[in-house]
């Protein structure tokens, strides 16, 4: 269609007040860890109804901040769901610990009671440190029961949160949102372009126990701290008076360099006073995809969402039987570019992925599997017209033949 532009699956909006934002931030005196940078964290935490958020160089980082925040470690190990991204399950190795993969709902790509029950199964005697269960394309997990069987394991929660800020969920005891901490000891989101919002790169670790924000605090600046109140080593940061050397500080422990820089800070300032409308558009947006792809099922699908969440929906999932319809996803795929529609696949589950596979060898997870033989992220972004998702699916009714 050379007369409409070009969909790709996802992809930032950024308005002429983000970009004042930014400039102004460049003009300041500082560039990166300065004022905006707790600024930026203070307004996420009340956005989300968290105590602490901490702010980091990307939803990555994130992930492994909150497993060295919990000093997961060599030994142990973590369950992930196999469909995510690779980084979810990186986080746990990068801290020496084993991961244990849990299978997902076919219909929904979640984590479920009963399959994280299994994985628990598998545990082969390690002891479980953590559980981090994966938001997909924004719609929640559910977590009091992955809270109830982590705590039976004396793991923590670690919610992969990188899909879904803005979405809200009841599961019986009134609303809540995702990051405020009800059910988790932390919360991970990331910033990243084609996220709710974005920061170009960026993240954030959000909590209500004060040790943890504080370690987590600690562990993003190379270990290193300036604060006079947490000096344990008076011999190279305190005078003979007893009062802190001008230019003291102590490394305590070892840390990384994961900062967020106060130049994107001010962008997510800026995107994160959007987020009511960002939401609203993808929820219209992804109803209208309901609405449209409804008549093409069983050959076409949307996603299942839980009902007891309410997502800002960070993808698009339909669900197609490239089988049944005679065709392949890569021609698909190929076929909807050539129309001006782009696609992704979410995710090819990282148990296949080589580097977990020569690991663990092959493991037989049904679910993932049959959730990655026929998922296809659609476009999905607050900058799409009203009839784009109409566009979509009649390029794709017309690539599987399906009238």
């Amino acid at each position: 269609m050379a007369d409409q532009p070009f969909l790709p699956y996802g992809r930032q909006t950024i308005e002429d007040d983000d970009v004042a934002a930014v400039v102004e931030a460049l003009k300041a005196d500082f560039l990166t860890t300065g004022p905006r940078v707790e600024a930026f964290e203070a307004a996420f935490a009340q956005t989300v109804g968290a105590r602490h958020a901490i702010a980091c160089s990307n939803g990555t980082t994130a992930l492994h901040l909150a497993m060295a925040g919990l000093a997961v470690k060599r030994g142990e190990a973590v369950i992930v769901p196999a469909v995510t991204f690779v980084a979810t399950a990186n986080a746990a190795r990068f801290q020496g610990a084993e991961v244990v993969f849990a299978d997902v709902d076919p219909s929904s790509g979640l984590m479920t009671e009963g399959r994280l029950a299994d994985a628990i199964g598998r545990l082969d005697g390690r002891p479980l440190a953590a559980v981090a269960p994966v938001h997909l394309m924004g719609h929640a997990v559910d977590l009091p029961a992955v809270r109830r069987l982590a705590e039976g394991q004396g793991a923590a929660v670690v919610e992969d949160a990188c899909h879904a800020l803005g979405t809200t969920m009841d599961f019986g005891g009134g609303p809540e949102r995702v990051g405020d901490g009800r059910h988790s000891a932390l919360a991970c989101f990331s910033f990243h372009p084609v996220k709710t919002i974005a920061t170009g790169e960026g993240g954030m670790v959000t909590t209500n126990d004060d040790a943890l924000a504080a370690r987590v605090r600690l562990l993003r600046s190379h270990g290193v701290t300036r604060d006079p109140a947490a000096f344990t080593a008076p011999d190279i940061s305190l005078d003979a008076d007893g009062a802190a050397n001008p230019w003291a500080n102590e490394m305590q422990a070892l840390g990384f360099n994961y900062r967020l820089p106060d130049i994107l800070c001010a962008l997510g300032l800026s995107q994160l006073k959007k987020l009511p409308r960002f939401a609203a558009r993808r929820r219209e947006l992804a109803a209208r995809y309901r609405d449209r792809l409804a008549p093409l099922a069983p050959l076409v699908r949307a996603a299942v969402v839980p009902a007891t969440c309410d997502p800002a929906p960070h993808l698009f999932v339909a669900l197609v039987d490239f089988e049944a319809a005679g065709t392949t996803r890569s021609a698909v795929m190929r076929a909807l570019a050539a129309n001006g529609v782009g696609t992704q696949v979410h995710y090819i589950p990282v148990h296949r992925q080589p580097y977990y596979r020569a690991r663990y060898g092959e493991l037989h997870l049904p679910g993932a599997d049959a959730w990655y033989a026929r998922a296809l992220s659609l476009p999905l972004f607050p900058g799409m017209a009203d009839d784009d998702p109409d566009r979509v699916v009649d390029a794709l009714r017309a690539v599987l033949g399906a009238g």
